[in-house]
């Protein structure tokens, strides 16, 4: 019973926070969207792009290649939320995740977006939590669990909403 109660939480949570995200970016008209809001900042639209690329990427690999799992399944979840949630420290994204600098198109970001949300909520109908992705290695972190990928995918979503609500203020300043 412990597991079904945490599996429905954090998929509540999951859910939670991605409408959040997609509630806040449809607050952005086409040319907010694509503005810089401050020297070194990303535009909502290239948040909007970074978080396609992660969070699609992340529920890729819940779906992908697993192995059982040899420690406690959410080992790593702790230490995700104390990363991401430390709005005090500057991160800097992995090459391969880094949205270009172009104009992005308001309705197809939150259509990919709300995809990724309707393909996670999926997953949790199909796949077991506390099998071990093998698919790719994260830097710091290692090899997650299907439950610490969706760990992830909270805590960095909720780090890049605080990011996005600063850009709006700037914005609409």
């Amino acid at each position: 019973m412990e597991t079904l109660d945490r599996n429905s939480k954090v998929r509540r949570e999951a859910d939670e926070t991605l409408a959040q995200l997609i509630q806040l970016l449809s607050k952005f008209n086409q040319e907010q969207l694509n503005t810089v809001p401050f020297e070194g900042s990303w535009t909502a639209g290239q948040l909007a792009k970074h978080m396609i690329i992660s969070d699609g990427g992340f529920v890729e690999m819940m779906n992908g290649p697993v192995k059982e799992t040899q420690r406690k399944v959410d080992e790593m979840a702790s230490k995700i939320k104390t990363d991401f949630l430390n709005f005090d420290i500057k991160m800097s994204s992995p090459d391969f995740i880094v949205p270009a600098l172009i104009n992005y198109k308001k309705e197809e970001v939150i259509d990919s977006l709300n995809k990724i949300k309707y393909d996670l909520n999926k997953s949790f109908d199909t796949i077991d939590l506390t099998k071990t992705c093998t698919a790719f290695e994260l830097p710091v972190y290692g090899f997650l669990t299907r439950l610490e990928a969706v760990y992830f995918i909270i805590y960095h979503t909720q780090r890049h909403i605080h990011q996005l609500q600063k850009i709006y203020q700037k914005i609409i300043e």
